[in-house]
Parts: C-alpha cells; structure tokens; sequence
C-alpha cells in the first residue's frame, strides 16, 4: 500500500468520519483514479482499516519509547497519558478513538483491532504501574481506570473544552497514581 495515500486517506477519514467519506472525496485526496483505489486498495473498508491501525501503531510505537525512557515509572504514566490525551490538539478528536466509536458498534473488525489496540495500551500502563511498586491486581484496575480518564479527557477536548480544564481533568491521575505503599 502506497504509505503516502494511505496518510492522505486518514487525513479525510479524520476530518469528515467514515460514514461522510465518499469514494470521491478519497481518491482525490489520494491522487488515484478508481480503478488504481479498487486495485491498489480493495474497498473504502480496507483502506479505513489501513488508516485505523497506522495511526494506532505509530500511537503505540510512541508510547512504547516514552514507557522505555528513563523517567521514573510514575513519569512515564504521566506521559504516556499526556501523548494519547494530547489536550492541545483542538477539538478534531483522536482518530482512533473518532474511528471506534463512529464504526466499532457495526463493524466487527474495527471492533476486534480496537479491543487489540486498548488491550496492549493497557499492558503497556500495567507495567509502568508494577515498575511503579503496584501489585498486579491493583495495577490492572488503575490502568483500567486510567484509560477511561484519558479517553474521556479526549472527548471533551473533541467537544471544545479549554485546555486548561483538560489539564485539570487529566491531572486527576494524580489521585490513581498516589500511595504505592498499600498498592501491593
């Protein structure tokens, strides 16, 4: 798959949704007419997908190295939280989760790449957690509910929320992060 098309499409996915996306609208952002789109990429679905799981792993790939960093376990939460919250990027939202909730509920593989997609982010967190001095169970529940805050926070941003209280709102991770001692 050409990557440059590829991006072009996400870009389009990301602005107008799957759904609003017209054949139209991709190959001409993709500079493809229709026969080299169908031959090159199969079907506006496949390319979706393409666009879905790039973003996620370059997403994923990112906060892989800031988890391999050398800030302290805590830290590295802290920015892992902050480059998927990402609360100064305006209100277009984040493509994946855009993605998930616009196609997952009817669309079965979206869903499935999705669940993949939280369950490695949250391996990812449960094991800055237990750096961090939390038991396994303990940390598995915190980075659940981690991941819930930030998601959150990425919907408000999405509904236009100031960055400030994003920031104030995502900062509550302060409160999960807290008392490693009775954490075990």
């Amino acid at each position: 798959m050409p990557a440059e098309a590829l991006r072009d499409a996400l870009a389009v996915f990301w602005e107008k949704g799957y759904q609003a996306t017209s054949l139209d609208d991709l190959t001409a952002a993709m500079h493809l007419s229709r026969s080299s789109f169908y031959a090159c990429f199969g079907s506006k679905h496949a390319v979706m997908m393409a666009a879905v799981e790039l973003y996620a792993n370059e997403l994923f790939a990112r906060l892989e190295a800031l988890a391999a960093s050398s800030m302290p376990a805590i830290e590295s939460i802290h920015a892992v939280l902050a480059a998927i919250a990402e609360v100064d990027a305006g209100p277009r939202g984040c493509f994946f989760v855009n993605s998930v909730t616009e196609l997952a509920p009817h669309d079965a593989a979206l869903a499935a790449f999705g669940q993949h997609h939280v369950a490695r982010t949250g391996a990812l967190v449960i094991g800055l957690l237990e750096r961090a001095g939390f038991g396994p169970e303990t940390a598995h529940a915190r980075a659940a509910a981690l991941l819930a805050l930030v998601i959150g926070t990425i919907t408000l941003r999405k509904a236009g929320l100031p960055v400030a209280e994003l920031q104030a709102i995502l900062s509550q991770a302060q409160l999960l992060l807290a008392d490693t001692t009775s954490a075990a």
